[in-house]
């Protein structure tokens, strides 16, 4: 860690902990980023840009030698999810939960801009610290590089991390090139005949068609794909019918693909209407097929990368950090801004003695808060390191 940095950890477990109990939804984080601000500015830094994609916040502190442009960027929103946690900063708003790591990644940025505002001389180059809204699904950190975050200054180079569950505390997941998945979704509507359950001859029954595909999609995925281009595609919601003797005339199936490869992600659309257009015919089946590009790959720069080996090294010590640690298939809009500049995406881990390994997005999700820590001292670590 940054000898030149005294451990906040009081400010920072009080940081997390007020955000965990006031988490606000995507777009709607207005309590937060009013909070994050004053505090800010109560910090010694008053270069802001606020009202960024609605509710973010850019704070530039510029330090006293030359050097590059850092953005360091924390997301601040909460996810749908009401609270089974028994703990003294639970949320308190109903339906409304930090169940991702979120309200850590702002408590660790925040003392992060804080403690280096008051050691700013020793800063080679400018930071901009990126408060963004809107991580779950509505792609905050595009609208952010949209409304000009990555310049005035001119962004070099963009870092942030995520708190994971799945690794013990004290270490930090690193990976060059691909390392977050795609997320694009898909709407498939099958339309046949409905009629009685007793006389399914003289229907044409779109459930069933529906059961094949979930299956028949595995077959696109073992089948289409090489081995080492790793997709997921899944069904997440089938609705269909009313009764239970009742063949109803539509299915609704939302489905979600996942994957790391450009080339193969771009390709994915054509070849599961493909699918879905020979099996209707030969089914009778009527169909109609949306596709809904989401997040891109998540790939980081192998140079920037090193950046933040070493300063894994200073703050876990050799030896601690998984390199390259394995592929993860959920998705990330950090991938925006590394679409536009080199950068790093790592991971931190929560899982400790006392909690265990609790999943993301979980009503009981929590982090061993000695995790804040470490992100504290990889944080300020990249942005003394010029």
């Amino acid at each position: 860690m940054p000898t030149s940095l005294m451990l906040p950890i009081d400010e920072l477990v009080r940081y997390r902990r007020h955000f965990h109990a006031h988490p606000e939804l995507s777009y709607q984080e207005f309590e937060t980023a009013a909070y994050i601000e004053r505090e800010l500015r109560a910090g010694g830094i008053d270069e802001l840009r606020t009202g960024i994609a609605k509710t973010g916040i850019l704070a530039t502190l510029r330090g006293g030698r030359s050097g590059p442009t850092t953005l360091l960027r924390a997301d601040m929103d909460a996810l749908p999810i009401s609270e089974l946690n028994d703990v003294p900063y639970r949320s308190t708003r109903q339906g409304v939960m930090h169940a991702c790591g979120h309200d850590g990644h702002m408590a660790i940025l925040l003392a992060s801009a804080r403690a280096l505002a008051a050691r700013r001389s020793e800063i080679a180059g400018t930071l901009v610290f990126c408060f963004q809204p809107a991580e779950e699904g509505p792609a905050g950190a595009k609208a952010m590089v949209q409304e000009g975050a990555l310049e005035d200054p001119h962004v070099d180079r963009v870092f942030a991390l995520h708190l994971f569950s799945g690794l013990d505390v004290g270490r930090i997941g690193i990976r060059d090139g691909a390392f977050f998945a795609s997320s694009d979704r898909f709407i498939l509507r099958l339309r046949g005949k409905g009629g009685h359950g007793g006389m399914p001859e003289r229907s044409v029954d779109p459930i069933v068609a529906a059961a094949h595909l979930v299956t028949i999609f595995q077959s696109l995925v073992s089948r289409e794909i090489a081995p080492k281009d790793p997709v997921v595609l899944s069904i997440g919601k089938i609705e269909s019918g009313t009764t239970y003797n009742v063949i109803p005339d539509s299915v609704e199936m939302l489905g979600t693909v996942r994957a790391l490869d450009a080339a193969v992600r771009s390709a994915m659309p054509e070849r599961i209407e493909r699918m879905v257009q020979g099996f209707c015919a030969a089914m009778r089946m009527e169909f109609e097929f949306e596709y809904l590009w989401g997040y891109p790959p998540t790939v980081n720069d192998a140079v920037t990368n090193d950046i933040v080996r070493a300063v894994a090294r200073q703050v876990v010590g050799a030896g601690q950090a998984d390199d390259p640690h394995d592929i993860v298939m959920w998705s990330e809009d950090m991938a925006y801004m590394l679409e536009e500049r080199p950068g790093s995406y790592f991971i931190v881990g929560t899982r400790g003695p006392q909690l265990g390994a609790l999943p993301q997005h979980s009503a009981h999700y929590d982090i061993d808060e000695a995790a804040l820590a470490i992100g504290f001292g990889m944080m300020t670590g990249i942005a003394l390191h010029g």
